[in-house]
């Protein structure tokens, strides 16, 4: 469900109580773990990470006007999703996910090409996802991304 938010804060204040607590928890661990340089904004009707056009001043290949996404994380209907933009670029990220993910959950991993799904919000791995945020650095993924553009 994409929001028309303007503002973190007002996303966060338009979701249902669960809700907001879930996110408020998700976004403030990918605060305090994602490396300097990244900066927090509205993207795409969610809350987003991105690359500003200071560090990358291309932007994403798809809408040059747009910074560099690298994770989102929103409320839909039935589930709490992040998006994480390299772990569908990096098979060594995504394989060290995948296999950490049942050390902090019991339930199967629901995941998409770039998207982790959790419909279970009080099964959040707000630790791992911690852990994953902080895996890369802005150079990094700006790096994998123009890699991943050549192929």
């Amino acid at each position: 469900m994409k929001s028309n938010a303007s503002s973190c804060q007002e996303y966060i204040n338009s979701l249902d109580d669960d809700r907001k607590l879930a996110i408020t928890q998700l976004r403030q661990v990918i605060v305090d773990n994602l490396p300097k340089g990244f900066q927090e904004t509205i993207s795409y009707g969610m809350l987003g990470f991105v690359v500003p056009h200071s560090l990358y001043p291309n932007g994403y290949h798809c809408d040059p006007s747009l910074p560099l996404p690298f994770i989102n994380i929103a409320s839909q209907k039935n589930f709490i999703s992040l998006y994480h933009m390299c772990i569908y670029s990096d098979n060594n990220l995504l394989e060290w996910f995948k296999n950490e993910y049942p050390k902090y959950c019991k339930n199967k991993l629901d995941m998409g090409k770039s998207c982790i799904r959790f419909k279970k919000i009080d099964n959040i791995p707000y630790q791992l996802i911690g852990e994953l945020a902080a895996k890369i650095t802005v150079k990094q993924w700006i790096e994998r991304y123009e890699q991943s553009m050549t192929k």
